[in-house]
């Protein structure tokens, strides 16, 4: 990022430098061509004290030449700018020093126009060489009036006058150093908070993305200027190239941004989303120093429904943890009951009664085993093993294992395979959930031959499977649907309530989904998963 900011700034600085380079050679075009005509136009009068009036026009004629064939390589930016600085530099000594000569020496006060020219060059340059530049006016200077005292009879008093402006030179040249270097200094400080200002808008940007709660940022008028993606996930994606109003967007926050800008103290009451009609908490933060300095204003949308389910999700596990130990403690003294009624059920003097009394001890006991097996099961619904499982395969030794164990005829199940890819999940998790999910539709089908269809089929997301488990039962009461996996709900009397929970985790711990289709007539459960690759 640093590196791409110091190379773009940088082109930036030598076009900086070659606009200024056009700059001054403009105002030289323009002062070469004030001085030619001025030489035409004003040549009978007593302009600029010329002693030698046709010296004069044919050093302005040349100087104005040569600052047209010097346009040409300023505009070519050829041959290198440092060359082309230096040139016009001298090109002005030696000119402005010709045109002071024959215009009567240093009295005219033409030397002074080198002034200009050193300050523009110590600027542009950013203090290189400046003081060479004023050196060659110096040398230029005394030189041409050494000339003009030897050879047209020049005062020599007049070295003072020649010795205060090369001071001023000097002095220019000292001024323009310094002020070429506080320049240059706020140059490289803008510079450096420019990268400071870009790296601290990329990190905002990436923290506003990646921030749990949802972000809008709207302007005086309600217009969107910035979101971020959790907020379109609570309201809807915005269009790129549009700046819709919150109106447009979300008119549910219009009323309460205007209620909080007339009390900011109010407290507001819990918002429901339109896409999942999730709980929402908002909160707005004004940017601006004051009340009459808004500028913009912040929309902090905080999504309950997270907090909701860590909430739940802490209080599963505490559950999970009492339910786990509960379990270990009555394991064993359930195994010890179990092992005594298969001993009494043994003995043949038992009468009638009291077989049928140790048969509900077996038959509850035994209940109790398999919610204590269920129970230990939550444990260790994470250890996942993923596998390529092939399809059709899996699906048929399932059905011809699970009608031999449970005494169901496999002419009650109907395989329908729409395509033959592997499922990406652990063989064991698969068994067990199938299997769960296979013995509720085995009970609450009709029984007959096609009760029981398992589906198999791609869906339009890609790398993505669906596994139906459906039957031709009454289904499952909508009163109860949003309730069927949660822990230790059953409407059966010998059910456990744990049988969804589990699958739904263990699908989870697979990187799948289970969820219930509401169809009519007819039950339905549904395993979104993976295909292996």
């Amino acid at each position: 990022m640093e590196t791409f900011f110091k190379s773009k700034t940088n082109l930036g600085m030598k076009r900086e430098d070659w606009r200024l380079l056009s700059i001054f050679h403009g105002y030289r075009l323009l002062l070469a061509l004030t001085f030619s005509v001025s030489a035409v136009v004003l040549a009978d009068t007593d302009f600029f004290h010329a002693v030698n009036g046709t010296l004069f026009l044919s050093a302005s004629l040349i100087y104005l030449g040569l600052n047209a064939i010097v346009l040409l390589a300023v505009v070519g930016r050829k041959p290198d700018f440092e060359l082309q600085l230096n040139s016009q530099v001298l090109l002005d000594v030696i000119m402005i020093n010709i045109l002071s000569h024959a215009s009567g020496g240093i009295r005219s006060g033409l030397s002074l126009m080198l002034l200009a020219t050193i300050a523009c060059a110590g600027l542009i340059s950013r203090g290189r060489l400046v003081l060479f530049h004023a050196s060659l006016a110096v040398i230029g200077v005394l030189a041409t009036h050494a000339y003009s005292v030897l050879n047209d009879g020049a005062p020599s008093a007049d070295f003072f006058q020649v010795g205060m402006v090369s001071l001023g030179y000097f002095a220019m040249a000292w001024l323009a150093f310094m002020l070429a270097k506080y320049a240059e200094a706020n140059e490289r400080l803008a510079i450096e908070r420019g990268i400071d200002l870009a790296n601290m808008a990329q990190v905002n940007q990436l923290v506003i993305r990646d921030l749990h709660d949802g972000v809008l940022v709207v302007d005086e008028q309600q217009r969107i200027r910035a979101s971020n993606p959790q907020a379109e996930r609570l309201f809807g994606s915005i269009p790129r190239d549009a700046q819709p109003t919150l109106m447009e967007y979300a008119p549910e926050l219009v009323e309460w941004l205007e209620r909080w800008r007339r009390q900011p103290d109010t407290a507001l009451p819990i918002l429901h989303t339109p896409i999942d009609n999730g709980d929402v908490n908002v909160r707005f933060v004004s940017i601006g120093k004051n009340k009459a300095d808004v500028t913009a204003t912040v929309i902090f949308l905080i999504d309950l429904s997270e907090q909701q389910q860590q909430v739940q999700q802490v209080k599963l596990a505490a559950l999970g943890r009492l339910t786990a130990s509960i379990a270990h403690e009555i394991r064993n003294p359930l195994s010890s009951i179990n092992h005594a009624t298969e001993l009494l059920q043994e003995d043949d003097a038992q009468s009638v009664g009291n077989i049928r009394l140790l048969a509900i001890i077996r038959d509850n006991a035994l209940r109790l085993d398999r919610m204590v097996q269920e129970v230990l099961h939550l444990n260790r619904r994470d250890h996942a093993q993923l596998e390529a499982v092939p399809a059709r395969q899996y699906l048929e030794e399932f059905i011809t294992e699970f009608s031999q164990i449970e005494k169901v005829p496999e002419e009650v199940f109907s395989l329908e395979l729409d395509t033959e890819k592997p499922l990406l999940f652990d063989r064991i998790h698969l068994h067990q959930v199938l299997w769960n999910l296979t013995r509720n539709a085995w009970r609450h089908c009709q029984k007959r031959e096609g009760s029981l269809r398992i589906c198999l089929s791609p869906v339009a997301m890609e790398d993505m499977l669906q596994l139906d488990v459906i039957d031709d039962g009454p289904g499952v009461d909508p009163e109860y649907q949003d309730q069927l996996f949660e822990p230790f709900f059953t409407t059966a009397s010998k059910g456990t309530g744990l049988g969804l929970y589990i699958a739904r985790q263990v699908c989870q711990a697979n990187g799948a989904s289970l969820d219930y289709v509401s169809v009519a007539p007819g039950g339905q459960f549904r395993i979104l998963m993976k295909i292996a690759t």
